[in-house]
């Protein structure tokens, strides 16, 4: 189901069809984490998650993207907002309008990585981990260019 905010002559909607994804690859050619991006990989990405697109009027200025299972866990990522929208409160509007999502509210644990953000994110509640010693990651080598073939993981022997 697509679900709409609205605020002034600016809206959050939850339809990837309304989505510029030349727009959103703009947006991420100037991010920290994930400049180079090639856009195979982010239109895979949007495919498997629930999006975010903010726009004023039909114009979109900005992003997020949350991978959940509806149900226990959250990861928000690629939040953005175009610079010459920045200072408006569109950012914490987009964090608050994620989190009052309906098909959200039961989700459990919500995670997201930042390195600049820290203050937006702790106005809603997130805080840094509480025991981070219990966290682990698997970080692949990049993928192909055409984003759709990682080679596999190997089992190791016992």
């Amino acid at each position: 189901m697509i679900h709409v905010w609205r605020r002034d002559n600016f809206l959050i909607s939850t339809d990837p069809a309304l989505l510029n994804l030349e727009k959103i690859q703009e947006l991420l050619s100037t991010s920290y984490w994930d400049p180079n991006r090639p856009i195979a990989l982010t239109r895979r990405a949007i495919e498997h998650s629930l999006v975010f697109g903010v726009y004023n009027g039909e114009r979109q200025i900005g992003f997020a993207r949350l991978v959940t299972d509806y149900t226990f866990f959250g990861y928000l990522c690629d939040v953005m907002i175009d610079d010459e929208y920045r200072g408006q409160g569109l950012g914490k509007w987009l964090i608050a309008s994620i989190l009052s999502h309906p098909e959200l509210q039961g989700v459990r644990r919500w995670l997201l990585i930042t390195r600049d953000a820290h203050g937006l994110y702790q106005q809603f509640g997130f805080t840094g981990l509480d025991e981070p010693e219990r966290y682990m990651q698997l970080m692949r080598t990049a993928a192909p260019a055409n984003g759709l073939v990682l080679p596999p993981t190997s089992i190791p022997e016992e």
